[in-house]
């Protein structure tokens, strides 16, 4: 079967090509308008349809938004990796319709303030620097402590006013990443970031991360878990034919497919901004199983922008893809794959499933990039999850939840 010894020799190729490089963790970033994105058409040309020019340097979304939700919902959201951000560091960032400064004092810990100073509205985290516990303006040297945002100093002034304050935002630590809280209403956390014990303990070393950006709202991205019926028809071509949606079903690798079996639930108090996958995937050569490809996943979402992906494999070990979601606005949303696996497993394990992992979620995002949200979507029997999937998300919207702007306002908001 000349076919069959195309893929053992396809196979033998990208093995060699990791082993040459599973030395380092994996690293691949997407900017955006580079993956998700069919040549000859862009949304921006529909007919009869005219958006506001953007200031983004990719012409973003162009299409008919649909009926939207709130633009960003209340919960937990990745903002760095505790790497990039060491002591004495400041760090500006763009998200959630806000712009923040981050940094971490000299004790160790991360802060999240409003970026901008209340005296006379410089950026802090554009030439700030940390002094102790606090970060220091640097237009007028104003010092603001981190724990509560308090003016512990004005270098040119007798008496600090007692109002002088900028605003925290509710922050932690947790599996390798700094993270924030948004409440539309300003309201404390509900829930805590669940730490992953074999992550803290080392047990499972990091292998990898992708970032993307997708031109979506972020409902659509985990709406995905309870639409099983398109696992087949999207994820079961074979991994080899890439994630161009014109290839994917090319009958040069219609020998190889992949199976799925999935479940979704959520779950009960006091745990009901969580929910779970139960994925199990096999492959088929030939429509012969092949059991080496056998693969049990178990994907929990924790609040909008959090997903728990553990892998369990019979002979290869267990692992976790870390999946966060983070709104940049409305319709942008920064997605990161991090992976850790089992320090006696050969990187180029886990490497291999990211890259796997890589290829089917930049299907996805063909998909959303080029789709409008319906509220109310023409929905068959065996569609309920979606449905359920949304009664479900819904928590994360309150009543002052911003609303979307009308389409003649265009997408530049």
């Amino acid at each position: 079967f000349p076919p069959l010894l195309l893929f053992f020799l396809l196979l033998l190729l990208c093995l060699v090509l990791l082993l040459l490089g599973c030395s380092r963790p994996l690293a691949l970033r997407r900017g955006r308008g580079q993956v998700g994105y069919l040549p000859g058409y862009l949304p921006g040309y529909l007919p009869g349809y005219q958006a506001t020019p953007s200031r983004s340097p990719w012409p973003g979304p162009r299409r008919p938004p649909g009926a939207l939700p709130p633009p960003f919902p209340n919960g937990w959201y990745r903002l760095l990796d505790s790497a990039q951000l060491p002591r004495g560091a400041v760090r500006g960032l763009a998200l959630l319709g806000e712009h923040l400064a981050v940094f971490r004092s000299q004790d160790g810990q991360a802060h999240v303030l409003d970026a901008h100073c209340p005296h006379l509205g410089a950026n802090l985290a554009a030439g700030g620097r940390v002094r102790g516990g606090c970060i220091e303006c640097p237009f007028h040297g104003w010092q603001f402590r981190g724990e509560d945002g308090k003016c512990t100093r004005i270098p040119y002034a007798g008496k600090v006013p007692d109002f002088a304050r900028v605003r925290v935002w509710p922050s932690c630590e947790v599996n390798g990443m700094v993270l924030v809280w948004y409440h539309c209403q300003g309201l404390d956390p509900t829930w805590a970031v669940p730490e992953q014990r074999e992550i803290t303990s080392g047990e499972w070393v990091f292998r990898g991360q992708t970032e993307h950006l997708v031109d979506v709202h972020i409902q659509e991205i985990p709406e995905n878990a309870a639409d099983t019926a398109h696992l087949a028809f999207l994820h079961g071509p074979a991994i080899l034919g890439g994630s161009d949606l014109r290839y994917t079903r090319s009958r040069l690798w219609d020998f190889m497919k992949h199976m799925w079996k999935a479940e979704w639930q959520p779950e009960p108090e006091p745990n009901a901004h969580c929910s779970r996958l139960l994925l199990q995937h096999s492959a088929t050569i030939f429509g012969k199983r092949l059991s080496l490809m056998d693969l049990t996943v178990s994907a929990r979402q924790v609040g909008p922008g959090l997903v728990y992906l553990i892998f369990e494999h019979a002979f290869l070990g267990r692992g976790i893809i870390l999946q966060t979601v983070t709104p940049l606005e409305p319709l942008l949303q920064s997605v990161v794959h991090k992976i850790y696996y089992q320090k006696n497993i050969p990187a180029i394990v886990p490497k291999f499933i990211l890259r796997a992992e890589c290829v089917q979620f930049e299907r996805d995002i063909t998909i959303w990039n080029n789709k409008e949200y319906l509220s109310k979507p023409l929905l068959v029997r065996e569609d309920s999850g979606i449905q359920r999937h949304r009664r479900w998300f819904s928590q994360f919207y309150s009543e002052g939840s911003a609303t979307a702007p009308a389409r003649e306002e265009g997408l530049d908001w």
